[in-house]
């Protein structure tokens, strides 16, 4: 395969969860009428009863994909993943509803983990945070088209008309995928499953400075941004009044970290990954500043929010694909069940964390501003820490247990 097309190809794949996710945004207040959800906070549990599934299933993908191969995993997840949005177009209750979202968080548990594997089984290095940032450009850009193009089913069809689209872009997905992604993993390389085995490879992940100190700022981060992603509908239609022009503002406002992954891939090789993640996290803490600041003072229009929003998902994808990069570095020997465990870490942190600060949506800006501030505060200190006090230092060397 060709670079370019394994670049696609992985961006297709990662691709699978963003639009899971986001093209639901819309829809949530239909889902809430088909099953007459009277408190709107409630209805953010669509979105995280996915996210709990990609979550817990991220344990275990690794380790079974460094014992059969990447390749048979990740076609077994991307099927569940099609069975799980049959489920929920015939979803006869929420709480039916719900297991198919967890059952579709659990399949693309597969398509995430198992990516990153593969980059980490071709690529080391600043080469991995580039092909990284490449397939994270596509990856996180989704969220830019996934809730407009959410809200255009729904003007044909009703919100089951969603899950239809998502069953066959997975169908697609996964004949290109079966079809042109070699085995990456060779069998002279594979580890025998065995639960000894796996607890000795998570305690070399999580004894690891390095990984663990990236893993736990990925989670801080993306408890920032799952909070932003939970609460955007009612902020956006809520509290701003935008009504059907949310995906409109949303796309907006996602286009930052677009940009940002373009940018990242292009010169991440010359300048360092820790030079850029390590700037994007002082300008992500200057975001979270002025719109707590704003917030407090009940000075912070819809421009001003935006602007603030935009500039948190530019810094944001500056960020993550880095800390990505970071965490993978010393773990080649054991890339599978060190991505799984990562993804587990900073889903299932990002969850707990976004859940928090969405549940606390009081029809103001204010208690996302406060959390996305604590937050930002605290993943500086976690990198802080890693870093042993050195920040923006450009060396090639993970650091030592």
């Amino acid at each position: 395969m060709q670079f370019t097309e394994f670049v696609v190809v992985i961006a297709a794949i990662m691709a699978l969860n963003p639009f899971a996710m986001d093209m639901m945004l819309p829809a949530l207040p239909n889902i809430g009428s088909t099953f007459h959800i009277l408190v709107a906070n409630r209805l953010q549990v669509v979105l995280s009863a996915f996210l709990i599934g990609f979550g817990l299933g991220q344990f275990i993908i690794g380790p079974l994909s460094d014992s059969f191969g990447r390749r048979p995993v990740l076609l077994g997840g991307m099927v569940l993943y099609a069975i799980a949005s049959v489920l929920a177009v015939a979803a006869p209750s929420f709480e039916t509803l719900l297991l198919a979202r967890a059952l579709a968080g659990l399949g693309t548990s597969a398509t995430r983990v198992i990516a990153t594997s593969v980059v980490r089984d071709c690529y080391a290095g600043r080469r991995m945070a580039s092909v990284i940032s490449l397939a994270m450009m596509v990856f996180i850009a989704v969220p830019v088209i996934a809730p407009s193009f959410g809200q255009a089913v729904m003007l044909m069809t009703n919100w089951r008309g969603i899950f239809v689209v998502l069953m066959v872009y997975g169908l697609v997905a996964l004949v290109w995928t079966s079809l042109r992604l070699p085995e990456t993993l060779p069998a002279s390389e594979r580890k025998a499953f065995a639960l000894a085995d796996v607890l000795d490879a998570y305690k070399q992940t999580v004894t690891n400075r390095q990984t663990l100190g990236y893993a736990l700022a990925a989670g801080g981060i993306q408890g920032a941004l799952f909070a932003y992603v939970f609460s955007a509908e009612q902020v956006f239609t809520g509290t701003f009044k935008l009504g059907h022009y949310f995906p409109l503002a949303f796309a907006a406002v996602a286009f930052g970290v677009a940009v940002a992954g373009f940018l990242n891939a292009r010169h991440v090789g010359r300048i360092g990954m820790r030079v850029m993640s390590h700037s994007a996290l002082v300008g992500f803490l200057a975001v979270a500043v002025a719109m707590f600041t704003a917030a407090k003072l009940a000075a912070l229009p819809l421009w001003l929010f935006m602007g603030l929003s935009a500039l948190l998902m530019f810094t944001f994808g500056l960020m993550i694909a880095n800390f990505t990069a970071l965490a993978m570095e010393p773990q080649g020997h054991i890339a599978g069940t060190a991505s799984s465990l990562y993804g587990s870490i900073t889903t299932l942190l990002g969850i707990g964390i976004g859940v928090v600060i969405g549940q606390a949506y009081d029809g103001t800006v204010l208690p996302f501003a406060t959390g996305f501030l604590l937050c930002t505060l605290a993943t500086l200190a976690i990198v802080v820490i890693t870093e042993k006090g050195r920040l923006f230092r450009p060396h090639h060397h993970p650091i030592a247990s």
